[in-house]
């Protein structure tokens, strides 16, 4: 009888005699686990710092853009501030201003928003504090704008002139003294309206002073939570589109209403379904080595079972069965298999940390693969190994003696 502990020393052997041709057999499966191992780790990796880069936009945030000028007022502040489930909101309005700091300009996007704005845009401060609503001229800098944008470091305390231009072509320049910097996110995520880097906050009331306007350009909001985020967002959407005089069933045309609104939890769902697209298109072309590495077991079992044609037929002499010869020969492939996928892992865990740390992602490994790796490696070898053992364990004895 031969036990299952003979056949894998046998089998060692075998791949042992051979050293290059194992090597060169195992390299496909190797590539292959390598390569699905890699990609799904690196998915996993952007997935997460995506989350990460969006949920430093805001908390739970929900942003709700005019689609045309004078459509937002106080009236319709009060509806998203009493719409269930939102916690703050920020009203927003934005312009591009010279911005002079000693004798240095630039062409900055500065933004209205109202003290909430810190909070439901999740701003952390490096130093000073943010705008007040009770602030006049008082603005809030950027990191990059206090420490690049312009020839010498701006602190907090120190005076920057905002010179604006209204609709009518007047420009209006005002003296803001810095209240306080915006520490850097750690994002590089941009989204219109809510990266702070490179932006001078002022508060609303004064943008809309110097701009001579009495609207907003949109809201940033915050709901309680994300699971709760798209039902608060279809109740805000309904309670604006009763206020602006969207007919109900234009509910669902965007292109009807005189609006946008977008969350975090679309944001999210989006990247989610890019980073799976793009990972299963990965994964795919990494399958095509798999498939490449187990025709090469194949072929290097059927080798060996042409090699060891006058072996098979002394074995059958002695009375080993058929079913013996096919697990002497399958455990064989899967052995290769095997040891391939071990490679594979230990090449797809390390390639994945490289990549990882060379783009700056955070480095996120489901251990679950290490298993996921060694069943397919197992099985492309199982797979692999049955034709040629199959071919060995139905030799005629008599034939396989009489072969040179």
């Amino acid at each position: 009888m031969l036990s299952l502990k003979h056949s894998f020393r046998m089998a060692v052997g075998s791949i042992s005699s051979s050293k290059l041709r194992s090597a060169l057999t195992t390299l496909g499966i190797v590539i292959g686990v390598a390569a699905v191992i890699a990609n799904v780790s690196l998915g996993a990796s952007f997935n997460q710092y995506f989350s990460q880069e969006i949920g430093s936009v805001g908390n739970n945030f929900i942003i709700i853009e005019g689609k045309t000028s004078n459509l937002f007022h106080d009236n319709e502040m009060e509806v998203v501030k009493n719409t269930p489930g939102i916690v703050g909101v920020s009203p927003l309005s934005q312009e591009v201003a010279e911005v002079k700091y000693i004798s240095t300009k630039r062409q900055i996007a500065v933004q209205g928003v109202s003290e909430d704005y810190e909070e439901v845009a999740n701003i952390q401060m490096e130093s000073g504090t943010f705008i007040d609503d009770k602030d006049k001229y008082m603005a809030v800098i950027g990191h990059d704008v206090a420490y690049e944008k312009f020839d010498r470091k701006i602190s907090d305390k120190n005076t920057i002139e905002l010179t604006f231009t209204r609709p009518s072509g007047e420009t209006v320049t005002r003296q803001f003294k810095v209240k306080g910097i915006v520490d850097s996110p750690e994002t590089t995520f941009v989204q219109s309206g809510i990266e702070p880097d490179e932006r001078v906050f002022i508060p609303i009331s004064t943008m809309n002073e110097i701009m001579g306007e009495d609207y907003y350009w949109g809201f940033f909001a915050a709901a309680t939570s994300l699971e709760s985020i798209d039902s608060v967002t279809e109740e805000l959407d309904k309670r604006l589109a009763r206020d602006l005089g969207v007919p109900f069933r234009d509910l669902d045309n965007e292109d009807a209403k005189p609006y946008s609104l977008m969350n975090q939890g679309e944001i999210l769902e989006e990247v989610d379904q890019l980073s799976g697209a793009l990972g299963s298109l990965l994964t795919s072309v990494a399958l095509i080595s798999l498939i490449v590495g187990s025709i090469g077991i194949m072929n290097i079992m059927l080798v060996t079972v042409t090699e060891r044609t006058g072996e098979i037929g002394i074995m059958k002499s002695l009375g080993y069965k058929n079913y013996e010869v096919l697990s002497l020969f399958m455990v064989e492939s899967i052995v290769v298999g095997l040891f391939g996928g071990v490679l594979g892992i230990i090449l797809g865990v390390v390639g994945a940390y490289v990549a990882d740390s060379a783009m700056g992602l955070p480095y996120v490994f489901p251990v679950d693969m290490i298993l996921t790796g060694m069943l397919v490696s197992v099985i492309v070898g199982l797979l692999a190994g049955i034709y040629p053992a199959n071919k060995a364990a139905r030799m005629n004895p008599v034939d396989a003696l009489r072969h040179e």
